[in-house]
């Protein structure tokens, strides 16, 4: 993905599959067959079109290609090697330099949650603050995991539209 937005719609439109896959692959967290399936979709009018495209794929996905593209993202406040898109927007809230505190408090629900549902954690944290995050933590915990595995793939789907209009220029 593209960090500085010098990508445009028009300029997608007239992009191989090859080249948008690789100017697009990482919107959905280490899932490139995502922009693959939507490059079918072009031209596309604008980034709403575009991203209503790939959300659609992902809607569509079998349970099992779901549960494949929520376990490719990492934990909160994780220290481990991660996409640069997830290292961007995890630091956006300092959840990169977390104290020994807070580490320990996020390392703790991480597990409750993986231990529960079977998979990481995932909020659209540029829609939230550290202490937001941290009570979504304990509200969630408390859902159905299908409750969960619908509110994971629609934070991946806000998440998407971040890392979209991050990386496209609006006309």
């Amino acid at each position: 993905m593209i960090s500085s937005p010098t990508l445009t719609i028009p300029l997608l439109n007239q992009m191989s599959e090859e080249e948008f896959v690789k100017s697009l692959g990482s919107i959905y967290e280490d899932t490139p067959e995502i922009a693959a399936q939507a490059w079918r979709s072009h031209p596309f009018s604008d980034l709403s079109h575009l991203h209503q495209a790939m959300a659609a794929i992902v809607l569509s996905m079998d349970e099992a290609a779901q549960l494949r593209l929520i376990c490719a993202h990492p934990d909160l406040g994780s220290k481990f090697k991660m996409a640069e898109a997830s290292v961007l927007e995890q630091s956006t809230l300092g959840l990169d330099q977390l104290s020994a505190v807070e580490f320990h408090q996020f390392q703790e629900l991480n597990q409750a949650y993986k231990d529960k549902f079977g998979f990481p954690f995932i909020i659209a944290v540029r829609n939230h603050t550290k202490d937001s995050i941290l009570q979504s933590f304990q509200r969630r915990l408390q859902n159905a995991i299908e409750v969960e595995q619908k509110q994971a793939i629609a934070e991946i789907n806000e998440i998407a539209r971040w890392r979209l209009t991050l990386a496209i220029k609006s006309d």
